[in-house]
This record gives structure tokens, C-alpha cells and sequence, in this order.
């Protein structure tokens, strides 16, 4: 999983990149492509 400040650039990077908030943080996930995922902050 990536860290980073920004998810615009990775939520781009795939069709089916969602970005969803958890427990207060910002992830995107992939469900096709489970290793594009990533975290904000």
C-alpha cells in the first residue's frame, strides 16, 4: 500500500479505483487490481 498526500494521480491510474474514507483516512481501493491500493496521509 502506497502513502501518499495526494490521491487524485493514483485514483487515475485504473477504471476502477474508488476512494473511500475509513476511520478517518482516505484510502482508494481496486477490487480488480487489489495492488493499486493506497492511503492518504
Amino acid at each position: 500500500m502506497k502513502v501518499v498526500s495526494s490521491l487524485k494521480s493514483l485514483k487515475k491510474r485504473d477504471i476502477n479505483c474508488k476512494v473511500v474514507r475509513r476511520r478517518g483516512k482516505l484510502y482508494v481501493i481496486n477490487k480488480k487490481k487489489p495492488k493499486f491500493k493506497a492511503r492518504q496521509g
